[in-house]
């Protein structure tokens, strides 16, 4: 059994980086019986902590994704589900770059997260498909994200 002081490290982590990819309530999108929510950040941004626990280079020269794909339940928040998650970055060039995503399970959380390099001031376009398990659609996700390096 896991010690207590442990398992607040890994509860601390997971609200820090499920914030992170919450902190702004247009950072969702509605399919229905779904809500995907996403974030990209500068992992400099995140605290040295969460980043060593999970693996995560923090720089300001590194870009991290989060996704999280929750089902709607009457009454509550929703509910996290599984989903197959796949992320591409397109710089305004035209330049892409696809997006090696892991999926973190934490009690009933579940939430994929990717790293990729990014520059000084550059927009990077976004385009995430999830296909939540046991579904045959799959649900297209498109934002855009500025970077600042400096």
């Amino acid at each position: 059994m896991p010690n207590k002081k442990h398992v607040l490290s890994t509860l601390a982590g997971l609200v820090i980086l499920m914030l992170a990819a919450l902190a702004q309530a247009e950072n969702s999108q509605d399919f229905g019986d779904y809500v995907v929510h996403f974030n990209a950040l500068s992992t400099d941004m995140l605290p040295a902590s969460v980043t060593k626990q999970y693996g995560l280079k923090r720089s300001k020269n590194r870009g991290m994704i989060n996704i999280a794909v929750l089902r709607k339940v009457l009454g509550t928040t929703g509910k996290p589900v599984p989903a197959k998650v796949t992320a591409t970055a397109t710089n305004l060039t035209g330049q892409k770059r696809d997006i090696g995503l892991r999926e973190i399970r934490e009690g009933t959380a579940i939430y994929y997260i990717g790293t990729f390099p990014v520059s000084h001031e550059e927009t990077l376009r976004f385009t995430v498909d999830v296909q939540p398990e046991g579904e045959k659609d799959t649900f297209e996700v498109k934002f855009k994200q500025q970077f600042y390096t400096r």
